[in-house]
């Protein structure tokens, strides 16, 4: 284990340098993260390798679409997060450090991956930034060991930083929680602004997917979707867009969102984006298609999933290009 991203600042301070919140961190406290601890005037990792959760999910789950439809994946949890979301729907570890936890190092995790048939590690559930270097211990196990890496993650991360994660990983999922930068501040506890340079400077790199969860009164207007999904169609069309229903969870207990509302901010997607996706809306399909002739490419019912239009990673039906990627074309 070997701390970074941290410096040393005054009376035996010091000051993190992971994400935007740059927490200065007095003797004996913790970061908003509740996971960072000055210890003696250093930067100490109490929960490095501490793990909430290890599951095989599937890759859908993530969500990710575009990567390796239809594959399960090891996907493994903390506790903590760089945000305070009053809608968090993992708040349990996100923002309970005191949550059981197991200890596992990044060879045994390597170890586990294997054993279990995965392709790769997911880092998800909680926020896994907030532990970057079991992170990037683990990432580069994997890679050596030809296995791929998935983030699932806020995007609240500093630029240098940054840069060693990307360098790590093949897909990420990122939550784009809203346009508005007051909600950012006043309900999350962040700036929009870094959510949007992470991703402009992850889109071209990595396998990217993005993911809005759409809370009624929120940010569920068309001018908020559109928003997003013209900043992303501005870097490429082709980053897939989720949209998903919020459920009341944690200290929010406004109605869940309708059906009709997410197929409306759908529409209005489409206008920038090639993929829009629907999530927590039940057993309805939620196919890929190819958005030069609208043949089907994947077809999906919950996480039963089966490629039907693509080879050699062209549509099938008119050999336009497709940003699925890690498909078994054996069907």
């Amino acid at each position: 284990m070997n701390p970074r991203f941290f410096e040393i600042a005054d009376e035996g301070r010091i000051q993190c340098t992971l994400c935007p919140n740059n927490c200065l961190i007095a003797p004996g406290k913790f970061g908003a993260c509740r996971v960072r601890t000055n210890s003696g005037g250093t930067l100490e990792l109490p929960f490095y390798g501490r793990l909430s959760a290890v599951a095989i999910d599937p890759i859908e789950k993530k969500p990710l679409y575009h990567f390796h439809p239809g594959a399960s994946i090891l996907s493994v949890g903390f506790v903590g997060c760089s945000f305070h979301c009053p809608f968090c729907q993992n708040h349990h570890i996100a923002h309970d450090t005191s949550y059981p936890t197991e200890m596992v190092s990044p060879q045994q995790l390597i170890e586990l991956c294997e054993q279990r048939g995965s392709f790769g590690v997911a880092y998800t559930y909680s926020e896994p930034i907030v532990h970057l270097e079991y992170v990037l211990d683990t990432a580069a196990a994997a890679r050596q060991r030809g296995l791929k890496n998935v983030l699932v993650s806020n995007g609240y991360i500093n630029p240098e930083p940054a840069e060693q994660l990307l360098d790590l990983m093949d897909a990420a999922n990122i939550d784009f929680k809203s346009w508005n930068p007051a909600f950012y501040r006043e309900e999350i506890g962040g700036k929009v602004e870094q959510i949007k340079r992470f991703i402009e400077q992850a889109y071209d790199r990595i396998s990217l997917e993005v993911t809005t969860l759409v809370i009624p009164t929120k940010n569920d207007s068309l001018e908020e979707i559109e928003s997003i999904t013209g900043f992303l169609a501005s870097l490429s069309p082709d980053i897939p867009y989720h949209l998903s229903a919020y459920y009341p969870q944690y200290r929010y207990s406004i109605p869940p969102t309708p059906a009709s509302t997410l197929r409306e901010l759908a529409e209005a997607a489409r206008k920038h984006l090639n993929y829009v996706y629907l999530g927590n809306v039940g057993m309805e399909e939620t196919n890929t298609l190819c958005p030069n002739c609208g043949s089907l490419l994947v077809r999906r019912r919950g996480y039963s999933v089966s490629v039907k239009g693509i080879a050699d990673g062209k549509c099938r039906q008119c050999g336009a290009g497709t940003s699925v990627v890690g498909v078994d074309e054996s069907e």
